[in-house]
């Protein structure tokens, strides 16, 4: 317990008391009351539990007269706690718009931290608070940075984030941080496990020679529309039962069910802009609860694959302006959309939305994003959103 001689009571003083030890219940009512039968005011509070340790800090402006801290210095020795006490200005701390910084990863290192913090110092800034919103699968932090010049500072993190071995997102403070959002995703290798075009090849013999064109596409070396519709050539004959066949093949990528129930339990509104087919995206959308699918369509004639793609396709450039009438459609603005992909095919939306997130994506694409998320879990996506995963799991969408 701190041994200090008590301030001045000559006139009304502001101070910052500090308590620690030990957390039981009954700590914060004690103290509240006693701060209240003296006749003081409180102007702030925060309070943290770390492994079963209480930090309560409280700012009280207390009257002429009373010996505020002696009482909580005998409250504290009765109780078992720690207490310390520091007189400072009356003026509040003006409180800047800050910067919300995720960082997820498998672990997270102290070196991880420090490069942070040093990112953010360099930029006159500083770290207001560090919580920790999940353990598993996967490690998260989420820190409030305030101070310095706000665009330097997110250009400077997101720089460091690139030698960094976890992932790093930034989004600023505020309101748009809490608005509903919308969600859209690419499907093959996002969403799932799988590429669409490639279990319909499979199925005609062809599997190899389209996975090769696909792998180049999905790295931008071929234009993505001549690479389609080359490939579709390959399922030229197939029956239309093909679609169903290949729907029993697709495998979600892990946490993509939680992923959307949480989203929808947010009420975010959800969409899937693909490069694959109708037939599969349409049924994923329905058994998923996603609010809007959109992919490409295979021409089919007297039961059988054409081989041909009809209608608009799904290209890089129209998957950008789906972003942008959906976000109209949904009455919000692009800045409240969050995009996710994985291959050239989606850097145009994922640069366009206010959080793009290139999710275990093709070296060509996380090089062109602010934003890589690189674990296996599509859920972990939810904690660059500010979610909880003690929160997920309380609501029983995990």
């Amino acid at each position: 317990m701190a041994q200090r001689s008590s301030p001045s009571s000559a006139h009304e003083q502001t101070i910052l008391v500090t308590i620690s030890g030990i957390d039981r219940t009954g700590i914060t009512a004690g103290v509240m009351d006693v701060i209240g039968s003296a006749g003081a005011d409180v102007e702030d509070v925060e309070q943290t539990i770390t492994r079963g340790r209480l930090s309560l800090s409280i700012v009280v402006v207390v009257p002429p007269g009373r010996d505020l801290v002696k009482e909580l210095l005998l409250f504290g020795w009765e109780q078992q706690m720690d207490v310390d006490f520091e007189v400072v200005d009356s003026t509040p701390t003006p409180r800047a718009q800050g910067q919300i910084v995720t960082l997820v990863g498998r672990e997270i290192h102290p070196l991880e931290f420090a490069a942070v913090a040093a990112m953010c110092a360099r930029a006159g800034a500083n770290i207001d608070r560090i919580t920790r919103i999940a353990r598993y699968p996967v490690m998260a932090y989420e820190l409030v940075v305030r101070g310095g010049h706000a665009e330097e500072l997110r250009r400077n993190l997101l720089l460091a984030g690139r030698d960094l071995r976890c992932d790093l997102a930034v989004v600023p403070e505020g309101l748009g941080q809490r608005a509903t959002r919308l969600i859209i995703m690419d499907v093959d290798s996002t969403l799932i496990q799988n590429e669409m075009i490639d279990i319909l090849a499979s199925e005609a013999g062809h599997e190899a020679e389209v996975s090769a064109i696909t792998s180049r596409a999905m790295a931008g070396e071929l234009d993505f529309t001549e690479s389609l519709i080359e490939r579709a050539k390959f399922l030229e004959g197939l029956d239309e039962g093909v679609f169903m066949r290949a729907r029993a093949q697709i495998k979600l990528t892990p946490g993509a069910a939680t992923f959307i129930r949480t989203l929808n339990a947010l009420g975010y509104r959800t969409a899937i802009v693909s490069g694959g087919f109708t037939a599969i995206a349409d049924s994923l959308a329905d058994d998923l609860g996603i609010d809007y699918a959109f992919a490409n369509t295979l021409e089919v004639v007297e039961g059988r694959l054409t081989g041909r793609v009809i209608g608009d396709i799904v290209d890089r450039q129209r998957k950008a302006e789906l972003v942008h009438e959906l976000a109209a459609k949904e009455d919000i603005s692009v800045d409240q959309v969050v995009a996710i992909g994985d291959g050239a095919n989606d850097l145009a939306m994922l640069n366009i939305a206010g959080l793009g997130i290139a999710f275990n994506a093709k070296q060509v694409v996380q090089d062109a994003t602010d934003t890589a998320l690189n674990v296996p879990y599509l859920d972990a996506i939810l904690y660059f959103l500010g979610v909880r995963r003690d929160d997920i799991e309380n609501a029983g969408l995990a």
